[in-house]
């Protein structure tokens, strides 16, 4: 009983696919963006009211939401951004939804994936949205310049020197901003669906550094975005859970890495963990400790991990180069709360512990967990 425990305090069924859930800023209400039975997208805003949650709003587009964040809005207006299945990008004021006050032509397909920065932090850049689709591009946005992104990191067709063929571009399924701890810097990661996990720099409009893993990648996210790089997970299909360092950069082995091969496995009520991997959906760090974090997986579970920093972070290699040095992960909780994957988690920004999730089963759950204050 010493440990942090996961507790569902409450849940709300819906009739539609649950795609992504965000909490309002500064405030107890939350948003689900989702799909119906007849595509169309939905937006509900529910509050909490002391032990039951009240339906403040529902919304209804065209075309089925997939993903939205907060991050490039201000406390002021609090606008979401959210990407729809048709490739369009929409900057939602929640008090007035039926217009939009941003509406773009973002992809040619579905927006898999949107992060956004700026809005609240100062002195780390201009508020942007960065988005990646199933067209294989990543772009940025600036709101404030017009429909045209402010970079387009689209790929070209390249031709595999074996066959002669066009490859097919990759699918894009995640992408996060980093590194923005002043008004220049800013990196923008971005995970595919064959395994590439790439670092753009902004700044130089450049790979900063690739690599191939063994799975597609789901989900990516820096401990802490407005500060200077620092740790990044990603999460695959197939269980994968790497925790990267990235404050040391070797020229030619890159970051420091260490993984979890049991991340998407089943937890019994014993503790022992067993079953096939299942995919690990998302990963989100504890906004008042950058070192915890929860994974969503396949088998409906919640993760809760800590990472502990090694003596020293940085270590001379055999080639004479300085490389990372990666400490150790500790699963501090496991519990089911579904029977369907749990593929969207967000945080309640200012209280600690409070927290919502989205599942396969149509289901939106409160979550309070326990003695977060008490780990180092």
């Amino acid at each position: 009983m010493d440990k942090p425990q996961i507790i569902e305090h409450m849940n709300q069924s819906v009739n539609y696919t649950i795609y992504d859930c965000k909490w309002i800023p500064c405030s107890a209400k939350f948003v689900v963006l989702g799909s119906k039975p007849s595509y169309t997208g939905i937006l509900d805003i529910y509050e909490l009211n002391e032990n039951k949650l009240e339906k403040v709003k529902t919304v209804e587009k065209k075309n089925a939401f997939k993903c939205g964040t907060f991050g490039a809005a201000s406390l002021r207006n609090r606008h979401i951004a959210v990407g729809d299945f048709n490739g369009r990008l929409q900057v939602l004021d929640l008090e007035r939804p039926e217009i939009a006050v941003y509406n773009v032509e973002a992809h040619s397909t579905i927006v898999n994936t949107i992060d956004a920065i700026g809005g609240k932090q100062m002195d780390c850049g201009a508020p942007e949205i960065v988005t990646g689709s199933r067209d294989g591009s990543v772009k940025v946005w600036d709101i404030r310049q017009g429909n045209a992104p402010v970079v387009d990191i689209t790929p070209g067709d390249q031709s595999d020197d074996s066959t002669g063929k066009i490859q097919t571009k990759r699918d894009c399924w995640a992408v996060a901003f980093g590194d923005s701890y002043n008004n220049e810097e800013r990196i923008v990661a971005a995970g595919y669906d064959n395994g590439d996990l790439k670092l753009f720099d902004l700044r130089q409009l450049s790979i900063r550094w690739e690599t191939t893993l063994k799975n597609g990648v789901c989900s990516i996210e820096f401990d802490r975005r407005d500060i200077p790089m620092n740790k990044m997970v990603v999460t695959t299909l197939e269980g994968g859970l790497l925790v990267y360092d990235m404050r040391t950069q070797h020229p030619t082995q890159g970051f420091a890495y260490l993984e979890e091969r049991n991340a998407g496995r089943s937890v019994g009520s014993n503790g022992v963990i067993s079953g096939p991997k299942a995919t690990v959906w998302c990963a989100r760090h504890l906004p008042q400790n950058r070192d915890v974090f929860v994974t969503g997986g396949g088998t409906g579970s919640l993760r809760l991990w800590s990472y502990e920093y090694p003596g020293k972070r940085v270590k001379e290699s055999t080639d004479g180069f300085n490389e990372g040095a990666m400490g150790s992960l500790h699963m501090l909780q496991a519990t089911t709360v579904s029977t369907q994957p749990i593929h969207c988690f967000d945080w309640h920004p200012d209280k600690q512990g409070l927290s919502i999730c989205g599942a396969f089963d149509q289901t939106v759950r409160v979550l309070v967990t326990t003695k977060l204050n008490l780990i180092n």
